[in-house]
């Protein structure tokens, strides 16, 4: 698996667990305790923790920003009714899509799409795709 997509992984579990409970951990310990808890050795690739890093931090600052956009584009889903994984999953998505010029609309979406299959339920992937697909025309995401 490569280094970007472990730490797309990571940080989706270190979002997940801040989801829960953000008062009780910082962005850096959930993502730490998100490597722990994988069997992976650790954050053995630099760049790998510091993207997943970089996603848990650009999130929550923009939650603001990504938790409107959401829900302006998810028809009869409030977040609050959405699964955990989805909600941080589609947070990670629309993060990418909205502050991340570099990183190209497909493979966000692949990306989110392959974090629904992996940690959601059997409809998480196709929610996935068609909400972050309306975000990412609404943005003119290329």
């Amino acid at each position: 698996m490569g280094a970007r997509r472990t730490a797309r992984e990571r940080a989706l579990q270190a979002l997940f667990q801040l989801d829960g409970e953000p008062a009780a951990t910082t962005a850096g310990g959930a993502l730490d305790s998100a490597w722990g808890a994988s069997d992976d050795e650790g954050p053995g690739d630099p760049a790998a923790h510091s993207f997943a890093l970089e996603i848990v931090e650009g999130v929550r600052a923009r939650l603001t920003e990504i938790d409107p956009l959401l829900e302006q584009h998810s028809h009869n889903w409030r977040l609050d009714r959405m699964s955990r994984i989805d909600r941080n999953v589609l947070r990670l998505g629309a993060w990418e899509l909205k502050f991340r010029d570099d990183i190209p609309r497909k493979v966000t979406l692949n990306e989110a799409v392959e974090l629904g299959k992996k940690f959601g339920n059997e409809e998480s992937s196709g929610f996935i795709n068609g909400l972050l697909d309306k975000i990412a025309t609404t943005l003119n995401k290329p």
